[in-house]
């Protein structure tokens, strides 16, 4: 891990062209803070409707236009893909161009899309990083940090932080997806509290990167009201209404506008013998600073696509996400179950 006092650039490539697709959004925004403070004049914006950010520069660039892509890729050391799109086709035009690749994704199947590039990462000599953020990713790394095959996961997200209309967009479709609840202990000031199985990558790359055979991740709200409100979107007939074009327009809308509870957040992975949590505030902006934290990393990892918790030492990770979240909320800690 690099002290981040310097300008973060690590082996013999130092990164002078890093690419932010979707880098105006709100995990964009919190990477590029972190990305210009160690990488000046390195930090370019892209997107539809790009807005250059301090210290940053700005490209237009169009996802579905093959040749757009190509142009923005010129010269690019690493593309960080803040938004979900063909994931796997940007991943390819990066790989083939021996460029390194961010992807802060929480959707299983393009993961594992790009994953399946990791033949092509490594003929080309580029490194593709994938859970990074939140949830995935410093879930895996609390998940690598406790024993045992069998792992349970808890996410804890403030119901008052306001978040972008994909980010609410991925939640309201994950609604199809709630398993069966258990009961699960959060860091003070939450305590325990019934979390609802969801799809989160987490636990589905995590059998195949680390010794855990059986994982599950629950997810609750810090506000007891709303979590009643989305468990109830289970319910078949509410979930057939949901899923009606004009009903998830207007409550995408409500979601945009209404945000009830705090900013606060909490992650917990437990495991029969020991424990380990991450809490703070303002996911994005944590999910922004995992991010600028794993593009600090690529020119120490070996070519090819890897989830996080494969390619970085958790402990000192999770300590260096905690440092560097500026909000004097984050707080990593591992214990041993009682």
């Amino acid at each position: 891990m690099t002290d981040g006092s310097a300008s973060g650039e690590r082996g013999d490539r130092p990164l002078k062209r890093i690419v932010l697709i979707g880098g105006y959004g709100a995990v964009g925004r919190e990477a590029a803070a972190l990305l210009t403070r160690w990488y000046p004049g390195s930090v370019v914006v892209a997107g539809r409707n790009p807005r250059a950010l301090p210290g940053t520069s700005a490209l237009r660039l169009d996802l579905d236009d093959p040749a757009d892509l190509g142009r923005a890729l010129d010269g690019a050391d690493v593309v960080v893909l803040c938004v979900d799109h063909d994931n796997a086709a940007v991943a390819r035009a990066c790989f083939e161009r021996g460029i390194h690749y961010v992807d802060v994704s929480a959707d299983h199947e393009r993961l594992l899309a790009v994953e399946r590039l990791h033949d092509l990462a490594v003929e080309h000599g580029a490194s593709g990083v994938l859970s990074v953020g939140l949830a995935p990713g410093i879930t895996n790394l609390l998940a690598r940090q406790v024993t045992g095959h069998e792992v349970r996961i808890g996410v804890l997200l403030g119901s008052g932080e306001a978040h972008g209309p994909a980010a609410l967009a991925w939640t309201l479709d994950g609604l199809a997806g709630m398993g069966r609840p258990w009961r699960m202990p959060f860091p003070a000031p939450y305590g325990r509290r019934k979390v609802y199985g969801f799809p989160f990558s987490d636990q589905y790359s995590l059998p195949r990167t680390s010794e855990a055979v059986d994982v599950r991740t629950g997810m609750c709200l810090d506000s007891r009201a709303m979590t009643a409100v989305l468990a109830a979107a289970r319910l078949p007939g509410l979930a057939r209404l949901l899923a009606a074009a004009p009903v998830r327009r207007a409550l995408l809308a409500l979601l945009g506008r209404v945000h009830l509870g705090s900013d606060g957040f909490a992650v917990t992975a437990r495991s029969a013998y020991d424990s380990a949590s991450f809490t703070g505030r303002r996911q994005s902006r944590t999910t922004g600073v995992v991010a600028a934290l794993a593009v600090r990393e690529l020119a120490s990892l070996p070519p090819g696509v890897r989830h996080l918790d494969a390619c970085v030492d958790p402990a000192p990770f999770l300590t260096e996400a905690a440092r560097w979240d500026g909000t004097g909320a984050a707080h990593y800690d591992q214990s041993d179950v009682t």
